[in-house]
């Protein structure tokens, strides 16, 4: 379902671009596989960040409740079962957070070790909290070392990572506004002038230099989109 909304989303950039640049339906024709097929794989990095951060918070929260429940006696299999009940009341069943602990704890109960599971779960992530917390948990575990404490310093310096995220993400919130304004300001500019002056950009669409002159100006306009995405893209 993302694909096609993007694929579609995609689509209708490529007619924009279409009409704003060149005012040709061949052009459309040339850059409508372009925007139905590159603009999901553009996007596609976006939205694994923004699903990575999203299982982050959740996951913050997830070990959290796993803390408590060890500290009240609980053992690892039943403190797995406890906390997937809470986060289903808090997230739902369709939540990603919900779905990884169901998993792991269906696979507990057929006896596989919570180190490999951890471990799978991580992989799949790409998380680095995630990665952590299981490499700390796992080393743990096998050294019998105390195991609620280091789940709490995990916890607790997971929430510091996370809260500078949220800074960071809270400082670059307005800039973010900014910067998809000014990706719209050429559109606007040119629909302002055709409104205002029919006719003005005519030899731009019907001469060979105007076309030249039109492409280079659509190649630096997607040049500067994307080195406003590369500016604004700020990682922890």
């Amino acid at each position: 379902m993302e694909w096609l909304c993007l694929g579609g989303t995609g689509g209708i950039l490529a007619g924009l671009l279409a009409y704003t640049f060149y005012r040709n339906m061949g052009a459309f024709l040339l850059l409508l596989p372009a925007g139905a097929l590159g603009y999901p794989l553009y996007r596609r990095r976006e939205l694994q960040r923004k699903r990575q951060w999203k299982l982050t918070l959740e996951f913050r929260e997830a070990i959290g409740l796993l803390s408590s429940f060890l500290s009240a006696g609980y053992s690892v299999e039943n403190a797995f079962a406890a906390s997937l009940r809470e986060l289903r009341s808090l997230y739902g069943d369709r939540a990603m957070i919900t779905e990884e602990f169901s998993r792991i704890t269906a696979q507990l109960r057929m006896n596989r070790p919570i180190e490999a599971l951890l471990e799978d779960f991580a992989l799949r992530s790409g998380v680095d909290e995630i990665r952590n917390f299981t490499e700390v948990f796992s080393i743990a575990r096998r050294s019998g070392g105390e195991l609620c404490t280091i789940i709490e310093h995990t916890v607790s310096v997971i929430r510091e990572t996370l809260s500078v995220g949220e800074e960071i993400e809270t400082l670059t919130a307005a800039r973010r506004f900014e910067q998809r304004i000014m990706n719209l300001m050429p559109f606007g500019i040119i629909l302002y002038i055709d409104l205002s002056s029919g006719g003005f950009f005519e030899v731009m669409y019907s001469t060979a230099a105007g076309r030249l002159i039109m492409t280079v100006c659509l190649l630096v306009y997607l040049a500067a989109c994307l080195l406003s995405e590369r500016i604004m893209d700020i990682r922890l």
